[in-house]
């Protein structure tokens, strides 16, 4: 296994891993998340993958740093208190996650809808 494999291998697994932290840890469990149907998960990742960009950046000017901070403030679907970045690397294992679950919520909703229709064309939400 080459070096850019393994390192990519990490990135996978730190993933997957906050996202096994979330349901077990957390208790963001399927159910919990299929109750953010309004796209949070995926804002709330773009909070974190944003916090981690403007973090990374060492040349912003004040208005552009306010302009992260203004998004942020903006698109987090949740309390402030809720909000808890911490360095570059976990906010963008974090975005991975939330998005990660995102994708797994939109797939449930997808398979309830397919299978409702599949019995009789019930509506289901």
């Amino acid at each position: 296994m080459s070096k850019h494999e393994m390192i990519s291998n990490r990135a996978a697994h730190d993933v997957l891993a906050e996202r096994r932290r979330q349901k077990e840890v957390e208790g963001f469990t399927d159910g919990h998340d299929d109750a953010h149907d309004g796209m949070e998960l995926a804002a709330a990742a773009a909070c974190y993958a944003l916090n981690a960009a403007g973090s990374l950046q060492n040349d912003l000017s004040f208005g552009e740093a306010a302009a992260y901070k203004h998004f942020i403030d903006g698109f987090w679907p949740w309390l402030r208190e809720e909000w808890n970045p911490k360095d570059p690397r976990r906010d963008l294992v974090r975005a991975g996650a939330l998005i990660l679950a995102e994708i797994e919520r939109f797939d449930r909703a997808e398979a309830r809808l397919a299978n409702a229709e599949a019995e009789g064309g019930a509506h289901v939400e």
